[in-house]
Formats: structure tokens, C-alpha cells, sequence
């Protein structure tokens, strides 16, 4: 527990912003000219695009919330979803992408009164139902719009398709496992958390993890047997949350360039996306951060018209999808440490 509150100290934000801002300063002096921010006007136009890409983040995390709830048999009410869906943004912000907030998505679910073994199965389906998301929606865009949801002029392409082809696979591979391990042979997954656990830095939390592990295959078989409208539900919520997360950009340029984009544009745009997100799912840095600014410009050339453009339309996406995440993970994660240690506290009173 304190090695995961630890790795969520507030302090913590000081990289990701570094990397992100590092980059977009940096993007931002290589292409500067006259015209580098002439895009932004202030129109009632700009405002409510501006406004609505806010919105799309607002219904991307209710779509969430509402997911989590489902998926834990409605054992968490909104505030207490609210709050681990916020803190699961925030350690996923503060985390290499690669690794991702699954460790503290189930702390922060078990603190919330869900036990060890159900936690490890809400979050592992979770990931689950969005790994299927990306699985399922880059194929279809594909057979759309071919190798346009990759940048055709970008003199880099032949890094992007190995770096989107390694994702998507390393994703199609563990899509696999977690479908394995949680449908098919939950004993497995005991298995390998046995073998990981034996290394001599984890050996003290063994009997833990093979306590979790037993709780996993119990949760398992009650899994198997939920109704079609829990994955109906809980699916249908994955779809609106990346979704309206994807569109932030769309909604971004029509704030600016809003005689542009016709439908078959837009979706477009949102097939870029998919492929730009498979690469950022393994990135090293924090959320993304710098490497999302830095592809941004290949992924969307051909959609503005100006190549200094770029660089500041980068920074305003990750200004409304990414950076909030970082001051509201600061602002809840000491209130909502108070309110656990605080609840714990008074569990060993009356104990």
C-alpha cells in the first residue's frame, strides 16, 4: 500500500508536465512564424467548440463511471466510482503508458469496500472490454479507409506502421491472456501470479497475491455466468467513453476550422486517432506525454492548413484530455486518502 501512495505523490505531476510542455515549447520554436497562433480567434464559434471539448471529456468519464458501477455489481455508488475513476486517470497520468494505473485502479477499488479478488476482476475486465474496443474499431476503419488512418506524407511512416503494428499485436496478445485467464482457466492466472511472486523483491506479499489470485478464480466463475445486459451495458459504455474522448479533436478543429470537415472527414480524423492511441498504449513516458505532442502533427497533417499550426493545436488537445487530470488527481487523492485512513482508523477502534 505505501509503495502505491508513494508512486502517487502529487509531486509526482512534475514529469509528465516537463515532458509535455517540454515538447510542445520545443515543437512550438522549431515551426515559429508570424502565423504560428493566427488560427485563434475568439468567436462565440471558438467558445462553444472549446466548450464542447470539455463536454466530450465530461460524457467520457460518466460513460466510465457508469461502466465501473456496472461491473461491480453496483456495489459502488457515483461518488465512490467518481472518485476511483478520477484516481485511476490520474495514476495512468503519472504512469508510463506501458504500465498503465492497474495496480492502483484495484487499491483504490479494494479501499473503496470491493474485496481484493473482485477489485483484480472489475479492473482486468475493464481492460479488457477497452483492449476489445481498439481490437474491434481499428479493423473497421481500415477496411474504410485503408492506410489513410495512417499519415500517407509523414517521412516517419515507416517507424509509426512498426510501432502500430508491435502495439496492436502486444495488445491482441494480452486480450488473449486476460480472456484466458478470467473465461477459461482462471487457475492459470494463480499460476503465473505464483512464479512472479516468487522473485526475492516480491516473496513478502506471496501469500497476498496467491490470496488475491484464489479470489480472482471464485470471481471468475461468477463472471461466466452474468447476463448478456451486464457486457451489453458495460460495453455500450466503453464505446460512448472512447469515443467521446476521440472526438475532443474533432470538436477542437471545428473550433477552428470549422468550414473544413465534412462526416467523412471526421471519422477520419477519428481513425487517426485509433491508430495515434495504439502507439501512445506503450509509450515509456508518462501518459503519453511528449510523444503524444510530438505525433500529433503526423497523425492530423493534410486536416490543417498550416504546418505551424501543429504544434500549438497539440498542446491545447492534451491542455483539455490530459492535463486536467493532473490537477484534479492532486485535489481528490489527499481528501480521499483522509477519508480512507480515516474509515480504517475507526474500523480498528471498534475491532
Amino acid at each position: 500500500m505505501d509503495k502505491i501512495i508513494n508512486s502517487l505523490k502529487p509531486k509526482r505531476i512534475i514529469w509528465p508536465i516537463i515532458f509535455g510542455l517540454g515538447v510542445s515549447t520545443i515543437l512550438i520554436y522549431n515551426s515559429f512564424n508570424e502565423e504560428t497562433f493566427s488560427f485563434v480567434r475568439f468567436t462565440w464559434n471558438t467558445v462553444f467548440y472549446t466548450l464542447l471539448a470539455f463536454v466530450m471529456m465530461a460524457v467520457r468519464d460518466l460513460a466510465y463511471i457508469y461502466r465501473i458501477i456496472v461491473l461491480s455489481d453496483y456495489q459502488l455508488s457515483w461518488r465512490q466510482a467518481f472518485n476511483v475513476i478520477m484516481l485511476w486517470e490520474f495514476s495512468s497520468a503519472v504512469s508510463p503508458s506501458v504500465v498503465g494505473g492497474t495496480g492502483p485502479a484495484i487499491f483504490f477499488l479494494h479501499k473503496e469496500g470491493v474485496s481484493g479478488g473482485k477489485s483484480t476482476a472489475v479492473v482486468l475486465t475493464a481492460i479488457l472490454l477497452d483492449e476489445i474496443f481498439f481490437l474491434l474499431a481499428v479493423p473497421v476503419l481500415y477496411l474504410i479507409y485503408g492506410n489513410n488512418i495512417f499519415p500517407p506524407e509523414s517521412l516517419k511512416i515507416n517507424e509509426i506502421l512498426f510501432a502500430f503494428y508491435g502495439g496492436y499485436i502486444a495488445i491482441l496478445v494480452y486480450t488473449l491472456f486476460l480472456i484466458y485467464a478470467l473465461f477459461v482457466n482462471p487457475h492459470l492466472f494463480k499460476s503465473f501470479v505464483s512464479w512472479v511472486f516468487l522473485f526475492p523483491i516480491l516473496i513478502r506479499w506471496r501469500t497476498r497475491a496467491r490470496r488475491s489470485a484464489n479470489q480472482l478464480i471464485r470471481t471468475s466463475i461468477k463472471i461466466k455466468r452474468k447476463p448478456f445486459k451486464y457486457w451489453a451495458k458495460s460495453f455500450i459504455a466503453t464505446i460512448f467513453s472512447w469515443t467521446a474522448r476521440y472526438w475532443v479533436v474533432n470538436v477542437l478543429l471545428m473550433a477552428f476550422f470549422e468550414e473544413r470537415y465534412n462526416l467523412y472527414d471526421h471519422f477520419l480524423i477519428f481513425g487517426r486517432q485509433l491508430s495515434m492511441w495504439i502507439i501512445l498504449l506503450i509509450s515509456p513516458t508518462p501518459g503519453g506525454s511528449g510523444i503524444a505532442e510530438y505525433i500529433f502533427s503526423d497523425f492530423m497533417s493534410g486536416f490543417v492548413p498550416n504546418d505551424s499550426w501543429f504544434a500549438p493545436l497539440a498542446l491545447f488537445w492534451r491542455l483539455v484530455s490530459y492535463y486536467p487530470y493532473l490537477i484534479i488527481g492532486v485535489v481528490i487523492l489527499p481528501i480521499w486518502l483522509k477519508r480512507i485512513f480515516k474509515k480504517s482508523n475507526n474500523n480498528k477502534g471498534i475491532s
